[in-house]
């Protein structure tokens, strides 16, 4: 069993608590098998689905097989290791935990932010949801302080949890 975190760090202007806007959240991803093919597509990783695993009582959030070797992998999402992306870490350029997954024969070596984030005006407190991702960025006016909020240079990084 290995425990990958996807930690992420963007730069944030007047917006903080960047974070999935539910608990459903669909996590994107380009998979690695154990066998070293790296998926040409995408997969999905979301909570609230779980699938049986072959051979085994267990379920996992994501079962699947790879193209090149037929081997099945799977991925659990393990609960507890993730935190809102603050105004602080950005000014801080600290890498937040996102999400930490049981990976088991496959593992992920791209995060792929779409959308389904949720951030707050940094001083107005004003609630921005339904955030799009997909090109790493965002802008939009925040009314209540009369200043505009963005999200830029979103980056992520996927390494073991010690």
């Amino acid at each position: 069993m290995v425990l990958l975190v996807i930690s992420i760090r963007c730069e944030l202007e007047n917006l903080t608590n960047l974070r999935p806007a539910s608990d459903d959240f669909t996590y994107y991803m380009k998979l690695r098998c154990s066998c070293g093919e790296v998926s040409a597509k995408e997969s999905s990783v979301a909570k609230g689905e779980e699938y049986e695993m072959k051979g085994s009582r267990g379920t996992a959030n994501l079962v699947q097989k790879c193209n090149f070797c037929s081997r099945a992998g799977s991925i659990s999402i393990v609960e507890g290791h993730a935190k809102p992306f603050t105004a602080d870490d950005c000014e801080n350029r600290k890498f937040v935990p996102l999400v930490c997954l049981d990976c088991r024969g496959m593992e992920p070596v791209e995060f792929i932010p779409k959308n389904g984030w949720q951030a707050e005006g940094a001083e107005s407190g004003t609630k921005f949801e339904d955030i799009d991702l997909s090109d790493q960025e965002f802008s939009d006016y925040d009314e209540k302080a009369g200043e505009s909020v963005s999200i830029l240079n979103f980056e992520s990084q996927i390494k073991v949890k010690k």
